[in-house]
């Protein structure tokens, strides 16, 4: 082998550039950059191993769980917006059943991969996105009945339609998680 023609990388490459904002101070131009918010919560302890775990798979069930609720939520409020504009009942109910069609077309292999523990989150991270209970929501778009075949299904695998988000006592720390989780910081 002959390796008097091999060639080294070229290491000559410019740096990325990046421009950012910036301001005129008397006659000195000072970047300006933009931070996010650094969220500072003082150290858990935790009593035990279990309790470690159990922190953990938190951490994981809400990464995995808030992007749904974020989509639930969104998906919501352009179905409510799309159906203002609409002039008859008749068509409002068309629409929903169209949109009931294809999110089930569309999410239900997703959502049957959840487990138990990420279904009763996600039932509560709808309430936190949308200031109502997913029972409520169900009740307004679809009625009472399925509102209330959906609860007694939900009841039977010992979860709750109507169960509320409560971010300063019951779920103080899933707040703190969903914090951070969306801020990037865990």
């Amino acid at each position: 082998m002959n390796f008097s023609h091999a060639k080294a990388q070229n290491l000559e490459t410019k740096p990325a550039v990046q421009w950012v904002e910036a301001c005129v101070y008397q006659g000195d131009t000072i970047p300006f950059v933009q931070l996010r918010n650094i969220y500072v919560y003082p150290p858990l302890k935790f009593k035990s191993q279990k309790e470690w775990r159990d922190y953990y798979r938190l951490v994981y069930n809400v990464k995995k769980v808030l992007p749904l609720s974020i989509m639930i939520h969104n998906t919501i409020i352009e179905t409510y917006e799309y159906l203002q504009t609409l002039p008859t009942e008749k068509e409002r109910k068309a629409h929903v059943k169209r949109v009931e069609k294809g999110l089930k077309e569309q999410y239900t292999a997703q959502f049957k991969k959840l487990s138990y523990s990420q279904g009763k989150l996600l039932i509560k991270l709808i309430d936190r996105e949308c200031n109502q209970s997913s029972y409520e929501i169900i009740k307004a778009f679809m009625g009472s009945f399925k509102a209330g075949f959906y609860q007694t299904f939900a009841s039977l695998f010992g979860a709750s339609l109507r169960k509320e988000y409560d971010a300063i006592n019951d779920d103080s720390l899933t707040e703190r998680v969903i914090t951070l989780a969306a801020n990037g910081q865990i």
